[in-house]
C-alpha cells in the first residue's frame, strides 16, 4: 500500500487508540500509553521511508502521539500527573535498552534455524538501540519538559476553554522543533550525508507537525470525556 496513506491510517489509528485508552481506563490509560509510544517509536525510528517525496524516519506519528497525551493530562488533571507521564516514558525507555541488550548476551539454541534467525534480527535492531536510545531519552526529556512547561505557560495567557486549541499547539509545536533538531542530530550525525541529515530532520518535524495540528480535535473530545465522567477514572492515582 502507498506510503502516504499508511501514515494517514497510522496517524488516524493512534488518535483512535489514546481516546479509547482514555475512555476506557480513565488517566491510567493515559499514563499506560506512554511506555508503549516510547517503546514503539524507539525501534519504528530505525526503518527509513520514502514518504510525501521526503527521506523521513517512522516512530513520528507514534512519538508524537506523546505530546497529545501530556496535554491531556495538563489540561485534565494539571502539571504534576503530566510531568508524571513524562518520567514513566523516561524510565520504560531505560528499561528497554537494559533488557533487550541483556537478551542479546544470550546464546541462541544450537541447530534451532529460527532461534537463530530470531536473534539476528533482535541483534540487528537493538544493536543501534544505545546510540538511538541516548539520542531519544535526550530529546524526549527537554522536549516533553518544555511541552508540559509551555502548555501550563500559555494556559496562564489562554484559559478559556475555546483558547484549548491555542495552548495546545504553541506548546507542542515548539516541542517537536526541540526535539527533532536534538535526535536527528544524536541519533544520525555520521550515519546519513548532511543533505539526508537535513530531509530527515525537515521531514521530520513536518509530519510532528502535521500530528501536532491533527490532534487539536482529540484534546477536546479528551476533555468532553473527563467532564461526562461515563467510565471509572482513577482519581486516587492523584
Amino acid at each position: 500500500m502507498n506510503n502516504a496513506i499508511m501514515w494517514l491510517i497510522m496517524l488516524l489509528a493512534n488518535f483512535i487508540l489514546i481516546v479509547l485508552a482514555y475512555k476506557i481506563f480513565g488517566k491510567r490509560g493515559l499514563l499506560v500509553w506512554i511506555p508503549i509510544s516510547t517503546i514503539i517509536a524507539n525501534i519504528q525510528v530505525i526503518q527509513t521511508v520514502h514518504l510525501f517525496g521526503m527521506i523521513a524516519t517512522l516512530g513520528n506519528i507514534v512519538y508524537a502521539s506523546s505530546f497529545l497525551v501530556t496535554d491531556i493530562l495538563s489540561e485534565n488533571y494539571g502539571k504534576r500527573d503530566a510531568n508524571q507521564a513524562v518520567w514513566i516514558g523516561f524510565f520504560s525507555l531505560i528499561s528497554m535498552v537494559i533488557l533487550m541488550n541483556l537478551a542479546l548476551l544470550f546464546e541462541p539454541l544450537e541447530g534451532d534455524v529460527l532461534s537463530t534467525k530470531t536473534h539476528e534480527s533482535l541483534e540487528m535492531i537493538f544493536n543501534l538501540m544505545p546510540r538511538i536510545a541516548i539520542a531519544s531519552l535526550l530529546s524526549y526529556v527537554i522536549s516533553q519538559k518544555h511541552d508540559v512547561w509551555a502548555f501550563h505557560f500559555w494556559k496562564r495567557y489562554f484559559p478559556k476553554e475555546n483558547q484549548l486549541w491555542i495552548r495546545n499547539n504553541l506548546s507542542t509545536m515548539v516541542s517537536q522543533l526541540i526535539d527533532s533538531g536534538f535526535f536527528t542530530l544524536a541519533a544520525f550525525y555520521g550515519v546519513f550525508s548532511h543533505n539526508d541529515l537535513i530531509q530527515i530532520f525537515v521531514s521530520t518535524y513536518l509530519l510532528k507537525f502535521v500530528v501536532a495540528a491533527a490532534d487539536t480535535p482529540f484534546v477536546y473530545l479528551a476533555r468532553r470525556i473527563k467532564k461526562k465522567n461515563s467510565f471509572f477514572y482513577d482519581e486516587t492515582l492523584r
